[in-house]
């Protein structure tokens, strides 16, 4: 039958079919042009996967360079003495030196300047709280200012401002205050010493502002002898 053309169906003459084209057990690794082959897999981005060996250790930082930034977010809370510095850097580890070095610096530029703090200190807490010389002279020694350096700072809030002070004080809570004279009298004179007021201030503001009051709480207060009492409660103190 050489002269008959040949036949081109599925007969054993075909052309041979495409390499694994009705393979039933042919998979997509056999074929790159297929997706899930042989090619490297791309992310979202279209970039071929890294080959990672393991976790990047982050690169250690400059101890010095830690303490300076929790000074700085410590000091933009509010001002800070530099022994409330000293003692958040020491919670946080960082070594006696390193703090000192940056201290130090900061004791420089004028950063931090306690002589500063305990001025603005005192005139804030006197001005805002009422708070005596007694009950600042405190706060600044549990923040750490040295006393000779508070001592200066309360020496600004005299006498007389202080009294100023307390007979504000006195006045402002008179007039919501309820009950007979001498109950008031006692409230009064313990919110004077709480904010740190000597007896005989504390005494004699209270006893100035019942004069002022009422006839009934005048004739109470010329019953009072001020310096009496102050002496009874210095001596109990």
């Amino acid at each position: 039958m050489a002269g008959r053309r040949a036949r081109t169906g599925r007969g054993w003459d075909a052309s041979p079919p495409r390499a694994g084209a009705d393979d039933p057990f042919r998979t997509n690794a056999d074929d790159p042009t297929r997706a899930g082959g042989d090619r490297p897999r791309r992310g979202r981005r279209g970039r071929a996967d890294e080959d990672v060996s393991g976790p990047v250790e982050p690169t250690p930082r400059d101890e010095g360079e830690v303490a300076r930034e929790i000074c700085l977010r410590q000091l933009a809370v509010r001002p800070r003495t530099r022994a409330e510095l000293a003692g958040a850097l020491a919670k946080k580890g960082i070594s006696d030196e390193v703090s000192a070095q940056v201290l130090d610096r900061y004791d420089e530029v004028g950063i931090i300047d306690d002589a500063a703090f305990a001025r603005a200190w005192v005139s804030s807490r006197h001005n805002g709280r009422g708070l005596a010389r007694r009950a600042l002279a405190n706060e600044l020694r549990q923040r750490g200012v040295d006393g000779e350096v508070a001592s200066e700072a309360l020496g600004e809030l005299d006498e007389e401002t202080e009294a100023q002070t307390a007979r504000a004080l006195v006045d402002r809570k008179l007039r919501t205050a309820r009950g007979e004279p001498d109950a008031v009298f006692r409230r009064l004179v313990g919110m004077l010493a709480r904010k740190g007021y000597p007896p005989g201030v504390a005494i004699r503001a209270v006893k100035d502002a019942l004069a002022a009051q009422s006839a009934e709480a005048a004739e109470f207060a010329e019953q009072i002898d001020a310096d009496a009492l102050a002496d009874a409660e210095g001596e109990r103190g």
